[in-house]
């Protein structure tokens, strides 16, 4: 490794910092063992910028450093500059993005027992829980609690379909369902047969909408905590939607119904 202008340059593919790197960009669970998230491509990073998080690391490949904005590397507390082939034989995406961020992992924060909140109950698809992650952010819902058995929050893909929210939410993950006794709002199932209309419902708010596992649904012992049941109306005769799409639908009649108070 050899520094210059304020950036440490790697050029062996055995650096311990890319050996990091491949194993959080491969590795869903790895974060929880290395304490650290790697976030790829300049959406994700502009959005912890304007968050106001501090990278750990700030990761450029060498033809992209030269053009490089100064405020990427000026938040950081220490930049690299990796060969080009190196940074792409890291990369998680078809076209390889000429930078990324190195995180710290987010300490866990206390659950607001009042807060607008999702529960994510078993979700194993990392598309669906990045889309609902960004669909309550988008609502007006602050905290996002993920039960054990539920996709890794932070894993590359779900950053990915997160588009930024994470930075915006509160996210509780790998938790018991008995920590929703700390709860004070009403806990709201969604069910593909029973319950409220949602157009005709009268939801509460704030309230922890359930969002349940895609094939098996929300958990009989979940939906017995539930104080309201609500299923959406399908006049095109479909058995039951996707859970990311679901969470937007609801989500969204909450945000709109709270709006329109």
């Amino acid at each position: 490794m050899t520094s210059d202008a304020g950036a440490s340059r790697i050029s062996s593919r055995d650096n311990p910092l890319l050996k990091d790197l491949r194993k959080l960009a491969q590795d869903p669970g790895a974060y929880r063992k290395l304490g650290r998230i790697w976030l790829e491509g300049d959406h994700l990073c502009r959005a912890a910028l304007a968050r106001g998080v501090k990278p750990a690391v700030a990761v450029f490949s060498e033809s992209f450093w030269p053009k490089a904005p100064a405020d990427w590397s000026a938040g950081a507390i220490k930049t690299v500059v990796v060969a080009d082939n190196l940074l792409r034989d890291i990369s998680g995406l078809e076209s390889p993005a000429p930078m990324g961020f190195v995180l710290d992992v987010p300490s866990r924060p206390e659950l607001l027992p009042d807060a607008p909140s999702v529960v994510l109950d078993r979700l194993q698809d990392a598309g669906n829980a990045g889309s609902i992650l960004r669909s309550a952010a988008a609502f007006g819902f602050t905290q996002v609690i993920a039960l054990k058995g539920t996709a890794a929050l932070w894993a590359p893909k779900v950053l990915r379909a997160g588009m930024g929210a994470h930075f915006g939410l509160r996210l509780i993950e790998g938790v018991d369902i008995d920590a929703l006794d700390g709860l004070k709002v009403p806990l709201v199932a969604t069910s593909s047969h029973r319950g409220e209309w949602l157009h005709k419902a009268e939801l509460p708010h704030p309230c922890a909408w359930l969002m349940g596992h895609e094939g098996q649904g929300v958990s009989a012992a979940l939906e017995a905590r539930a104080s309201r049941h609500i299923r959406i109306a399908q006049p095109g005769g479909e058995e039951s939607l996707n859970v990311a799409a679901a969470a937007a639908i609801c989500l969204h009649a909450s945000g709109a119904a709270l709006h329109a108070k």
